[in-house]
């Protein structure tokens, strides 16, 4: 086993399911590697906004000198980046190290991808001793591995339908198994500002200590700045979040509360909160690259956070022709993710992706045929996420705009040699 992608493989080999939930496992081996904590853990859980919420609070307690290791999944480009310590993708020969302990420690005990991965990622983080370790639950909550970790503070983004095979067929079902991150007596952040009453009612059955979008804390604002006012605390006059798009400033409200509940740990200043705000970066979260034709990157992948993609491109302004580059897992719902972004998107391009989850560019074309009214659009297949970028740089007039979203696959395949700045062909020398 020399390199991480020897790892990576060997990981994918050792169980014969992809996915399979429950903690037993994960628990287990928790206890065999000695995995504990000796600072405060955010827990993130929630179907949209989790990565977001997980850099604001990144950036926030790194401003405010902390120092900080986050896990986040999956990754867009190297596996590196489900882990950063002060903000940098781990090194890969840390992560080997403690692969290496777990595998140590395994024996014979039969571990996903997922829980083999992230035994890894934890133990690499106890090992860094950071001042706070963030958190971003992989799938549900309740039975994720993520969760075999105490919390000290739980924070439910928006809740929304996803993962219905394994989680259940309705919020109510989906938001008991988020909720299953939260612990009695800590503070629980629910920034879902109509949440699930499994949601709440969970919360009130274990005594965690409750705190609701709306009621314990709420914002404000105008065009020009916004305010959060929890309990017992305000800020006013703050910039709006860095990450673009509606959505983000209920996820930075859900942040700010956290970093209130948290504050006799880690007290914070209000410049760092300022400069956390202001300065956040996340790829492919709404991701604005400009050029001729501008360039819009989002893992948009489930009707809720297309929903929230159709409102941002709506917000832009006005472009002669969409572009769409679209790839995504099979499991998706597709109606109703075609029937939002589908008065938006002018010419499609449906491609295929680099794994056997993901659903074929073909079968994309032929959904979307079916439903399509529009005599105006048109649609094309592609082998890459690379492939399909390049037919609509090819198609696209410079004041165009070209938008990529779908899966992290999807993303991920066009950031692949960095971020790809676009000049129309007939702009360029000669051309």
């Amino acid at each position: 086993m020399e390199t991480l992608n020897d790892w990576l493989e060997r990981a994918e080999r050792l169980h014969p399911k992809n996915i399979e939930l429950g903690l037993e496992r994960a628990k287990e081996m928790a206890q065999r590697l000695g995995l504990r904590f000796a600072c405060p853990v955010i827990t993130v859980a929630g179907t949209n906004g989790k990565g977001s919420t997980c850099a604001m609070l990144e950036s926030i307690l790194t401003h405010a000198g902390y120092r900080t290791a986050v896990f986040t999944s999956p990754h867009l480009v190297r596996f590196e980046e489900r882990l950063r310590l002060q903000g940098e993708a781990v090194d890969a020969s840390k992560l080997i190290a403690s692969f290496e302990v777990v595998e140590k420690a395994r024996g014979d005990m039969p571990l996903t991808y997922f829980e083999f991965t992230t035994l890894g990622i934890l133990h690499c983080m106890t090992v860094e001793k950071p001042d706070v370790a963030i958190l971003e639950v992989g799938l549900g909550g309740r039975l994720d591995a993520v969760n075999i970790i105490d919390t000290d503070c739980a924070v439910i983004t928006s809740i929304d339908l996803d993962h219905m095979e394994y989680l259940g067929p309705d919020r109510e079902s989906i938001g008991f198994e988020k909720a299953g991150i939260m612990r009695p007596g800590k503070p629980a952040i629910v920034s879902d500002p109509v949440p699930p009453q499994s949601v709440i009612d969970h919360a009130n059955s274990i005594g965690a200590d409750l705190w609701r979008f709306g009621t314990d804390f709420n914002v404000a604002g105008d065009k020009q700045q916004w305010g959060w006012s929890g309990r017992g605390r305000r800020y006013s006059g703050l910039a709006y979040p860095a990450l673009r798009g509606a959505n983000q400033l209920i996820n930075a409200a859900g942040v700010l509360a956290a970093l209130e509940a948290l504050r006799p740990q880690l007290p914070i200043t209000a410049q760092a909160v300022r400069n956390g705000l202001a300065m956040v970066e996340l790829p492919g979260r709404f991701q604005i690259v400009p050029g001729e034709p501008a360039l819009v990157l989002d893992v948009a992948h489930n009707a809720h956070a297309v929903a929230a993609l159709a409102e941002n491109l709506d917000a832009m302004g006005f472009y002669p022709t969409t572009h769409g580059v679209f790839g995504v897992m099979a499991d998706k719902d597709l109606a109703p993710i075609l029937a939002r972004i589908g008065p938006l998107i002018d010419r499609w391009y449906f491609t295929d992706l680099p794994t056997p989850r993901a659903a074929k560019a073909a079968d994309l074309l032929a959904t979307w045929q079916a439903q399509n009214t529009r005599t105006d659009a048109s649609g094309s297949v592609h082998a890459g996420p690379m492939e399909a970028l390049r037919a609509a740089i090819g198609q696209a007039g410079p004041a165009d705009r070209i938008v990529v979203f779908g899966s992290f696959f999807t993303v991920g395949g066009v950031l692949e040699n960095g971020t790809p700045r676009l000049q129309a062909k007939h702009l360029s020398p000669g051309g």
